[in-house]
């Protein structure tokens, strides 16, 4: 059985990527057969070259919000930082709190926003409650928000290019709900989504909210012990016949990104209609996939449940390698960086 330590790596600071490459699809590609392990390079542009007629590529819509607020404890002052996680009802969140909090705290926000804390869940996240509720408070936080990027991108001031670029160019405008990005997604624009569509391969879209149970970081030595957080998710009833489809015909189903995947792989074949749930799915070596073929995807943290999942299509000894061969050529590593296809 795998331990945490078996999927640590060394990766040079200078690789984690800090900003994106422009245009979005001339990233480096990693090319990895997953059954005999060969790896080639290309660029993000030639993944039309990869991709069949008949194939399915399925996307992840969910869009990002600007999740990270920045408070003042009411009567002290102090500053404190709040992560929303996932909406619970009309006026309260789950949420990370950055700071020493306790319940009955009441945070205090720019626009006259306020939240009081009302509940610790006792697994590090904490239950919150607003005073705004629906358009007021979704106005609120668009304007005083900052963009949720990972602790590893560093920034000096605010950078308001990470709105734009921190999210996918087909984000769903009604599929609001993300804490961090679905990033395979970045690669792509909207016209070499026409020439992949164009080409014959058929392109379909799910929702997974990325949160908890995406970025997490895996603290347990053994790794099948890790529990994931839950992530809401829905694929409907068209998605799931095209995806039906597709297996018929012989198809590639592909999923852009790890979340597409875990989607992918929690839904239920028996049911044809739309389908919409919360997913604890963790997939780590010694999965049988359902319904994944190949997946495009960037590149993980040491020790991530990510790396996990990529390691469980490919086996970990190749997803190793090309790990190391990636790192000899200066691929530029996680959210903002390179990508690679598995296939």
């Amino acid at each position: 059985m795998y331990q945490l330590k078996d999927f640590n790596y060394h990766l040079p600071s200078e690789l984690i990527a800090q900003q994106p490459i422009r245009p979005r699809d001339h990233s480096r590609l990693l090319l990895l057969n997953k059954k005999t392990g060969q790896i080639s390079h290309q660029h993000f542009y030639n993944i039309i070259d990869y991709l069949k007629p008949g194939d399915l590529l399925v996307l992840n819509n969910s869009k990002v919000f600007p999740a990270r607020l920045i408070g003042h404890k009411q009567f002290s002052g102090g500053k404190i930082e709040v992560f929303l996680h996932h909406k619970l009802s009309r006026n309260t969140w789950e949420c990370l709190l950055g700071g020493r909090a306790k319940e009955g705290l009441v945070i205090n926000f720019l626009l006259n926003l306020q939240a009081e804390v009302i509940k610790n869940n006792q697994d590090g996240t904490w239950q919150i409650k607003f005073n705004l509720v629906g358009d007021k408070f979704w106005q609120v936080i668009n304007k005083i928000g900052l963009v949720p990027l990972p602790p590893y991108i560093k920034r000096n001031k605010k950078q308001s290019d990470d709105r734009k670029n921190y999210q996918t160019t087909f984000a769903n405008p009604k599929k609001i709900g993300s804490v961090a990005a679905p990033t395979a997604g970045f690669h792509f624009t909207p016209a070499l989504l026409k020439k992949i569509k164009d080409q014959g391969v058929k392109i379909s879209q799910v929702t997974l909210h990325v949160g908890l149970g995406t970025f997490a970081p895996v603290k347990v030595e053994k790794i099948k012990d890790h529990k994931m957080h839950s992530e809401f998710m829905e694929i409907n009833s068209q998605t799931i016949k095209e995806i039906l489809a597709t297996k018929k015909r012989g198809g590639r189903i592909i999923a852009l990104g790890t979340t597409s995947c875990r989607a992918l792989e929690s839904l239920n074949l028996k049911e044809l209609t739309t389908q919409s749930f919360w997913t604890n799915i963790f997939i780590y070596p010694g999965y049988q996939f359902r319904l994944v073929d190949a997946l495009i995807t960037n590149f993980h943290l040491p020790k991530s449940s990510l790396l996990m999942l990529v390691s469980a299509l490919a086996d970990k000894k190749r997803i190793g390698q090309a790990y190391q061969e990636a790192i000899l050529q200066k691929y530029r590593f996680f959210s903002y960086g390179d990508a690679m296809f598995i296939y």
